[in-house]
């Protein structure tokens, strides 16, 4: 073995990889000790299986997400059967099957949920770089866009869209992305408004560095706590703006399932007074996913910036 000394730029690369590594380490550690972030996890997992599973699960039961079974899914009256053998979670109005339906319709709620949140991110942290690191002209236009979108009413545009263009999954999440980059736009834009002037920026400009590489080298890197923690946390919202919009008619069009538009069908004509596992099921499984991603967002937030935490209990 070489007893030769590193020279400095190897000797600099070697600390900056065993500090990446131990910093991952210990983050991954800090997370896998807080009981609520694997519980969080879990459930996470469990829901996504079940998402995936939902042909499987069709085919299990012999029942489609859409099938009608009117003589052993009804009463004679009308009224939709309990969670019994045959439906385990009980029928909907129609008689369908509300478990293969839930299935289905986590479907929806993970791909709008993610889909929606990954690229609401994109743009939140393109247009808030671009403006703290701008700063003047652009900074001001660009900052004006995002009070203007925050200023319009959710619902009122929504409905406006869908009279128009009609409802669909991918008007779902374009209004779900409209409405969600602008919070994580505003927390990159004062993040780089701190970062701008710092020492390691103004090293970066003395040597001769582009703007948009001193943005993707040396600011970007400094971010990934709050692009992590705050993306984690869209989700959530993602996916209850889209039951949301659904349970209003404005979002999935039925018979395709979706969380919202079962518990639209609950509500509908009171039905939920008689059959309450249409509630309580899609409601459970919504209620669950959120606090999950809500747990999660916690836990990386508090694993990713232990010293942030810290100072908040002192306080």
């Amino acid at each position: 073995m070489s007893l030769m000394p590193k020279t400095p730029a190897a000797a600099a690369r070697a600390s900056t990889e065993v500090q990446a590594r131990g910093s991952g380490r210990l983050t991954l550690t800090r997370l896998l000790r807080d009981p609520a972030s694997i519980a969080s996890m879990i459930a996470i997992l469990l829901i996504i299986v079940f998402a995936l599973c939902a042909p499987l699960i069709a085919a299990w039961t012999g029942h489609g997400p859409t099938e009608q079974f009117r003589e052993t899914g009804l009463t004679p009256e009308g009224i939709p059967v309990g969670p019994n053998s045959e439906f385990l979670f009980g029928t909907d109005q129609l008689g369908r099957d509300v478990l293969v339906r839930l299935a289905y319709g986590a479907q929806v709620s993970i791909l709008v949920g993610v889909l929606a949140s990954i690229v609401a991110s994109v743009i939140g942290i393109a247009i808030g770089t671009i403006a703290g690191f701008s700063g003047g002209v652009v900074d001001t236009v660009l900052s004006r866009t995002m009070d203007l979108v925050m200023s319009v009413p959710f619902l009122l545009c929504a409905i406006a869209l869908v009279s128009v263009l009609g409802p669909s999954l991918s008007l779902s999440i374009a209004v779900i992305v409209f409405f969600s980059w602008t919070g994580l736009a505003r927390v990159i834009r004062g993040q780089v408004l701190a970062l701008r002037h710092r020492e390691f920026v103004e090293a970066a400009r003395s040597l001769g560095a582009s703007r948009t590489s001193i943005m993707f080298r040396d600011i970007l890197p400094n971010l990934v706590v709050p692009i992590i923690v705050y993306t984690t946390l869209m989700i959530p919202a993602a996916i209850v703006f889209e039951a949301t919009l659904s349970f209003l008619g404005l979002g999935i069009v039925p018979p395709t399932p979706s969380w919202g538009n079962m518990l639209a069908d609950a509500a509908n004509g009171s039905l939920y007074l008689v059959a309450w596992w249409m509630v309580v099921v899609p409601g459970g499984a919504l209620l669950a996913l959120t606090l999950a991603f809500n747990l999660l967002g916690d836990g990386l937030r508090d694993a990713l910036d232990p010293a942030a935490v810290s100072k908040g209990k002192r306080a």
